[in-house]
């Protein structure tokens, strides 16, 4: 094993004289060399880094000597640690402070606030907990997801937030998440997991025994620079390989998409264009001519998957609508021509085809319907768990694809309580409500209190909670529909932000606690999300700024109030967690011959790396042996056909994949004779969703006269009157935003986009405010994708843009709060 490591460790040195960089990612010569001052070593979404620390400040930041593919986006954590967002203290609501629960809610957002001491921040938000559990009871309070929080085993904001909480009473939590709903909930049914978060066939293998790659709505060169721990870029080699074999023919890559993806671009592969939102279409038809012309696999069909004859029906058109889904039919949907579909099928069938796909088509209405149908076509196929064949919906996540090391990770700070512990109120009357509600579906909850609505074959009763926290979790950019939001937003009583930027989040709540940043704090982290390349040491580089911090400091000084401060650090601090949990990883890694250092050797060096793994093939096994290895459906079979879905008897979610026409869709769609684009709102190019946006150097790199750039065909451009770098309005019946224009030819007719994640910045709190910077989720849509999943479905939307005229208000978001005197 230590010679395998050391022989890793050299090939990483002889990687790094010898790997272009690829022009898709930051030059390493634009990161600084080292030069006087204190280096220090720490992880990020974006990468692993050094700091150089002068004088107790951050001077210099460089990429980790292992990372060969590090993204500009590091260059945005000074500005984020430094800049104008910063949460300095803690801060009160100015009218919340006066009238407590009985403030007017319609100021909430008007950005006005308080500056009050820690010990009175902290003593209002527990007599807060105290009335909402003694007045009412845990159906009261929210604790909100907090999606991607930021990056340490220990600091983990979400586990803090609900231990502490949990110490203290139960609440209403949620269930999935914003990025992958409708995905996680349909393929449990249909391929027995969530997929979506599976390590996937190996890089490896695919660039050696795939003929065919389908990039499916994926856009793994864009999507690849974060990942859930301190990301690798790992995968970006075999990207580079990719790149390699298109150019010498090795290897036929087509990217299925309405625009010319980031990753088309750098790997110079084909394009097949389609209409948005009409993917199912699209891929009836292949199924259509894959059965017509028996080009599918029989054997696969019988031995691997149930439920095939109770689909064939309904591509024939013999039952529901009574249309048979030839190419004919789906080209006047799609916008491809029968005989391209008839071609496109062709291919898939006659060359070993690994289909990738990406979150972004389940994001729209009926978005559990692509992802089934996908597995539909993977099962005709024939392909599932070969070499180079099957499926995948993850590879453009966290360098999902390169092999895992087999070392385990570093554990993390406990989010439930301990055994024997109870909460101080241990209550579990609900009173009727659930308690749990889909995380999509919160606004919902608020403006449709007690009604109950489907979700995954139960039922949900909406609570009508009164309190919500939220740590580290900016809401105010992952739901759609602002101005709903807003009507939803004031229904609550109180709101807790706890975070270090000043975010729309924060900006809507009435107590906001400073939490430091993952710069200025100890921690430790897993280097690889997937590949389990090793371990990192997160060093505190600076001192936590202002009156800053961390999240383990407040919330132990929340249970303080209630005396259960020391059962929630279990007496440890915050140093002696760190080592503790790197003491419990080394102990199973030296159980599994994968020798790690002394803690102290290793918070020195800052990190500690483990051989590649072995090259792996997903759904292999089931394919050897379908009994043995069964999945976790039902059935342990592909359910093409699921008995379980169709006993729900939702008639937006069938017992089979179906095309479900869009509340709103561009290109002859629904609505299309009022709006005249449909806006995509996918995950942006230089920031981790709303993470460093509020870091101004890197914003100024893309922003257009300080807006959101606003991507749109020069041809609709002219067409409007509009120039590269207009300032534009984009705007439906559901809201209004101003942005950028940039005109490039990677986008068709008809079709614009927003990067989500840019700040919300209303010009005032006002119910159908102007939104100053180019939020997209001022225009989205805020409906379930089905009543199966009752996921976000933002990417079903359409708008209509034009040249703003005037004096545009400027852009407020990214200011901090008004500060009040009392």
């Amino acid at each position: 094993m230590q010679h395998s490591r050391r022989q890793f460790l050299k090939q990483l040195s002889v990687m790094a004289g010898a790997m272009a960089v690829p022009d898709f990612l930051v030059s390493r010569k634009a990161f600084a060399e080292a030069g006087e001052g204190e280096w220090k070593i720490s992880g990020s979404h974006w990468g692993a880094i050094r700091a150089k620390v002068l004088n107790g400040r951050i001077t210099e930041i460089k990429p980790f000597e292992y990372d060969k593919y590090p993204t500009e986006m590091i260059n945005g954590i000074k500005g984020l640690i430094y800049g104008e967002s910063r949460i300095r203290y803690p801060m009160v609501r100015l009218d919340w402070l006066k009238k407590r629960q009985h403030s007017d809610k319609t100021q909430r957002g008007d950005n006005r606030f308080v500056r009050v001491s820690w010990d009175q921040a902290l003593d209002l938000f527990y007599e807060e907990l105290e009335r909402i559990q003694t007045e009412f009871g845990p159906w009261a309070l929210h604790t909100a997801n907090v999606g991607w929080r930021s990056t340490g085993q220990f600091h983990s904001c979400g586990n803090h937030m609900i231990r502490a909480i949990g110490m203290h009473g139960n609440s209403v939590s949620t269930a999935g998440d914003y990025s992958t709903g409708a995905g996680q909930t349909i393929l449990p049914y249909v391929l027995g997991s969530t997929e979506v978060y599976s390590q996937g066939t190996s890089w490896e293998i695919i660039l050696k025994e795939s003929e065919n790659i389908i990039f499916w709505a994926s856009d793994p060169v864009k999507n690849l620079q974060v990942g859930w721990n301190c990301e690798t870029h790992e995968a970006y080699a075999y990207l580079e390989q990719l790149k390699q074999k298109i150019a010498d023919n090795k290897i036929n890559v087509i990217s299925v998409d309405p625009v010319k993806t980031k990753t088309q671009n750098y790997l110079g592969c084909r394009q097949r264009y389609i209409h948005p939102q009409t993917d199912v279409p699209f891929m009836l038809a292949i199924a259509h001519t894959l059965y017509t012309e028996n080009l599918y696999d029989k054997a696969f069909i019988e031995m691997y998957t149930v439920g095939f004859e109770k689909f064939v029906p309904y591509l024939l058109g013999e039952t529901e609508d009574k249309v048979a889904k030839t190419p004919e039919w789906a080209e006047q949907i799609c916008g491809i021509s029968a005989e391209q579909i008839r071609e496109f099928s062709r291919m898939l069938a006659g060359k070993r085809t690994q289909l990738i796909f990406g979150w972004s088509i389940q994001r729209q209405q009926h978005g559990e319907q692509p992802y089934w149908l996908g597995a539909v076509l993977a099962a005709m196929l024939g392909q599932i768990g070969l070499a180079g064949g099957g499926i995948s919906y993850a590879h453009h996540y966290s360098s999902i694809g390169v092999p895992e090391s087999g070392a385990t990770m570093p554990g993390a700070f406990p989010s439930n309580l301990d055994e024997k512990q109870k909460p101080k109120y241990d209550n579990n009357d609900y009173q009727g409500y659930s308690a749990v509600i889909p995380v999509a579906r919160a606004t919902d909850s608020l403006l449709y209190a007690g009604e109950t609505i489907d979700f995954n074959g139960k039922k949900v009763v909406y609570a009508p909670y009164k309190m919500a926290v939220f740590s580290g979790c900016n809401q105010w950019h992952r739901q759609s529909e602002r101005n709903k939001m807003k009507q939803a937003f004031q229904k609550l009583e109180t709101i807790i932000s706890i975070n270090y930027s000043w975010t729309a989040t924060c900006r809507f709540s009435d107590i906001v606690l400073p939490a430091c940043t993952p710069f200025e704090r100890n921690d430790i982290d897993a280097y690889g999300s997937y590949s389990n390349r090793g371990v990192i040491a997160m060093q505190k580089l600076i001192e936590p700024l202002y009156e800053s911090r961390s999240d383990f400091e407040i919330f132990k000084g929340l249970c303080q109030r209630f005396g259960k401060e020391q059962e929630y650090c279990r007496g440890m601090n915050e140093m002696q967690w760190v080592e503790k949990l790197y003491s419990d990883c080394r102990r199973e890694n030296k159980a599994k011959k994968f020798e790690m250092p002394e803690f102290d050797e290793f918070w020195k060096k800052g990190y500690v790396l483990f051989p590649e793994g072995k090259p792996w093939v997903r759904h292999a096994d089931f394919r050897e042996d379908p009994e043995l290895y069964a999945l976790g459906t039902p059935s342990g079979f592909i359910e093409i056909f699921s008995n379980k879905i169709a006993s729900f008897g939702y008639d937006d979610c069938k017992g089979h994949p179906m095309w479900f026409e869009k509340a709103e869709r561009s290109h002859g769609g629904p609505k299309s004779d009022k709006f005249a684009f449909w806006l995509q709102s996918v995950h942006p190019d230089k920031r981790l969703h709303s993470q460093l946006c509020e870091a101004k150097a890197l914003r100024e790199t893309y922003a257009v006269q300080g807006r959101e750039p606003l991507y749109m065909n020069p041809d609709d451009a002219k067409r409007l009157g509009i120039q590269d770098g207009d300032l534009v309005r984009v705007y439906n019946d559901r809201g209004q935003t101003l942005a950028g224009a940039v005109l490039s030819d990677n986008f068709p007719t008809g079709v614009v986009r927003l990067q989500e994640g840019a700040w919300y910045s209303p010009v005032d709190e006002k119910v159908g405010a102007l939104d100053t910077y180019g939020d997209p989720n001022n225009v989205t849509l805020d409906i379930g994708t089905s009543r199966l999943a009752q996921a976000v479905c933002a990417n079903t939307c359409l708008v209509n843009v034009e040249k703003f005229i005037g004096t545009a208000p400027s852009v407020n978001g990214f200011n901090g709060s008004i500060e009040v005197k009392v």
